[in-house]
């Protein structure tokens, strides 16, 4: 089932999720679903407070549906090894038409729990890298625009205001 995306604005948006306790039925089903919607968007990626879940959810797939092996399911992520920087604009399908360039570790290493409740460790680098810091900022209660302080900061907010009034950003 394709779920709704919230937009910036909405207070869960802001709000830390809480860990999942047991990997059951439903959260199997709430990972099946985040996997439509991004697949329907298009994105690379979906945390379960994008969808309205405040729970530690997030998935990634940088081949958009396209490779089979390639869906990540993180449930509780946490990155225990962070190296080098890179910095690139980023989108969020939580704040369509806007672009902000944040850096993010070059290379990683994320523990979480897949959808059977097994602990892995994950080695990523570049985009991948960035896509889980992406959704583990979301299941902090972090958006990309608190990346930015003062004059940028504005800016996109006020681009964010222009775009509501156009009727861009249900």
């Amino acid at each position: 089932m394709i779920l709704p995306i919230i937009k910036y604005g909405d207070p869960r948006l802001a709000t830390p999720a809480e860990e999942v306790e047991e990997i059951d039925d439903e959260i199997r089903k709430l990972v099946e679903d985040m996997f439509e919607t991004v697949y329907n968007e298009p994105g690379v990626g979906l945390a379960a407070n994008q969808v309205g879940v405040l729970k530690r959810a997030a998935i990634i797939d940088l081949s958009i549906g396209e490779d089979p092996n390639a869906p990540l399911v993180l449930i509780n992520p946490e990155i225990i090894e962070k190296e080098g920087e890179q910095a690139t604009e980023e989108g969020c399908l939580s704040f369509p038409e806007i672009e902000i360039e944040i850096t993010r570790p070059e290379r990683l290493v994320v523990k979480a729990l897949d959808l059977e409740g097994e602990e892995f460790t994950l080695e990523a680098s570049n985009l991948l890298a960035r896509a889980i810091c992406h959704e583990i900022d979301h299941i902090d209660g972090k958006v990309i625009v608190d990346h930015q302080t003062g004059l940028a900061k504005q800016m996109t907010l006020t681009m964010i205001k222009r775009l509501k009034r156009q009727g861009k950003w249900d």
